[in-house]
């Protein structure tokens, strides 16, 4: 490529960054009050957690359409369907908040999920009109929106949480202005209409099945953690504004903590693809277990503020080695002309998981003790033999002899 496309390729990265940070803010927001606002609305407190499962459902649900609607009609036109998304599943939420219909806010937190959906492609928007050269640096640049949407999400959500009479409600209407914002910066990207696709040679090989795929160790392992970083992360975050506050904590504290993690979430992936380089994947993703078990175990040593805050810290960090490990292993078993199979199934079983993890923290943290410490314990102590699944996998993985592919 020319260097005027990376000058274009800039400026859409700028907007990306804009986007990244001002309509991603809406997720920490929406993450620390949907379990206390379910909580508030659900007939049953197991099913408090339900509104942030029917997020992450929504996601899982809304990419198989998505990503080929965009790439017959270009990513913008996708970006402005998940921000309206996010706009109507705010707009519905806050009149389920303010009438007290749990099943209006459950609807709601489906849109949501459109927007988290969309929010997903970001990254890859921002390499479609970069050079190789370019290409890691962009998506880079993206991911450090994620940093700034992890300070404005939970600082602005203080601020408005307590607007209205109804707790909560002014974050809603916050969330659905963040998304009006976000409609107007994505005039300004200068995006192909269309996603590149490969051409369709007449000898182009065949890929694997999804049978065959699963036949792979190294598919098989990836998969597995990956799904269980991502989802020991969601089961402990999504519970976490329901135990600080049960433990007699504020919601400023649950949006201060919230935001202390996606921050540990997101910081170390300026330096994680090093780390793997140097290491290997295999180390780096053992690294991402082991800071997850750490995190149990400081939870599990206390309720103070401190204990919430290393252990969150923990738990994004933990994250972030063994699912960025688990997606870098993925992406290195399987042939190019593969990528859609493997990638796609690698999705539907890993936030299939995230769903589940997130509708069992409400009934863990609110059915499973007579408290909320002992909630929160449980919920913790989940985490072992997820761990230990995915910690035996890998070691088993370690002790197979590699093939070439």
């Amino acid at each position: 490529m020319t260097d005027i496309d990376d000058n274009r390729a800039k400026r859409n990265v700028a907007v990306l960054v804009m986007a990244q940070a001002i309509l991603g803010a809406q997720m920490p927001m929406i993450f620390v009050i949907g379990g206390l606002v379910g909580g508030m609305l659900a007939s049953n407190p197991c099913l408090a957690t339900l509104p942030i499962s029917f997020i992450v459902f929504g996601s899982m649900t809304t990419a198989p359409w998505l990503s080929p609607l965009m790439q017959r009609n270009g990513r913008r036109f996708g970006f402005f369907i998940g921000a309206f998304g996010g706009a109507a599943g705010a707009i519905v939420s806050a009149w389920g908040l303010y009438s007290g219909s749990f099943v209006t806010l459950l609807a709601g937190s489906y849109l949501t999920g459109i927007y988290m959906s969309a929010q997903g492609f970001y990254r890859f928007a921002a390499t479609d009109t970069a050079s190789d050269a370019f290409r890691p640096k962009a998506i880079s640049y993206v991911m450090a929106g994620g940093l700034l949407s992890a300070i404005i999400g939970p600082q602005l959500n203080k601020l408005v949480q307590d607007a209205y009479v109804v707790p909560f409600l002014g974050s809603y209407v916050a969330v659905a202005g963040l998304n009006l914002v976000g409609m107007l910066l994505f005039l300004m990207l200068d995006l192909p209409k269309g996603s590149r696709s490969e051409p369709v040679l007449e000898n182009a090989p065949v890929g694997r099945t999804r049978a065959e795929l699963l036949k792979d160790p190294r598919i098989v392992v990836a998969i597995i953690c990956g799904m269980v970083g991502y989802s020991l992360m969601n089961l402990v975050m999504t519970s976490t504004p329901l135990a600080v506050v049960g433990c007699g904590f504020t919601a400023s504290n649950a949006n201060d903590i919230v935001s202390a993690h996606v921050l540990a979430m997101f910081a170390p992936s300026f330096f994680t693809g090093h780390l793997i380089a140097r290491f290997g994947v295999e180390r780096i993703i053992a690294t991402g277990l082991a800071i997850l078990a750490m995190a149990g175990g400081v939870a599990l040593t206390g309720v103070e503020l401190t204990n919430f805050f290393v252990a969150l810290i923990l738990l994004g960090l933990g994250w972030n080695f063994s699912f960025i490990g688990a997606t870098t292993m993925l992406a290195g078993a399987h042939a190019p002309h593969e990528r859609g199979t493997a990638q796609g199934m690698n999705d539907m079983i890993v936030f299939g998981m995230v769903t589940v993890a997130s509708l069992a923290s409400g009934g863990l943290m609110n059915c499973s003790g007579g408290n909320a410490v002992e909630g929160w314990n449980a919920v913790n102590y989940a985490m072992v033999p997820f761990l230990v699944l995915a910690g035996g996998s890998l070691i088993w993985l370690m002790r197979q002899p590699r093939t070439v592919t």
